[in-house]
């Protein structure tokens, strides 16, 4: 598992034509293999690109105060090439079906192509 806070900045041109910006931190967890990708890829301060959808979450603390927090369900998370290069490397594909599963360090052969997968010649990046 890992935890990423992150972030979303907006700048526009106000009225009088002076640049406003206004700043919103949201936070989302990774699981699994998407976990670990990420704990490998990133550092803080990274700019990156995240999808995935906004939940709200409220609760009452013990004192009867409500609170609310929006977080972010992520399915994906990559490096932002606007201002930057990466480099991509494969890494096996899981035998779980649910595309989380196995883990860890050890090698795991990678599963058979089907039909509508990309062959190894044909990456999408």
């Amino acid at each position: 598992m890992a935890r990423l806070r992150f972030a979303v900045n907006r700048r526009w041109r106000g009225r009088n034509d002076e640049w406003q910006e206004e700043t919103s931190f949201f936070g989302g967890t990774v699981w699994r293999d998407l976990a670990e990708n990420v704990a490998e890829s990133l550092q803080k301060g990274a700019r990156v690109i995240v999808t995935g959808s906004l939940e709200q979450r409220s609760w009452e603390t013990q004192e009867g105060e409500k609170r609310s927090v929006v977080e972010i369900r992520i399915d994906e998370v990559g490096p932002s090439l606007r201002w930057a290069t990466a480099s991509v490397t494969r890494t096996p594909r899981s035998e779980s079906w649910d595309g989380g599963g196995g883990g860890g360090s050890a090698a795991v052969p990678p599963a058979p192509v089907a039909k509508d997968d990309w062959g190894p010649d044909e990456a999408p990046f």
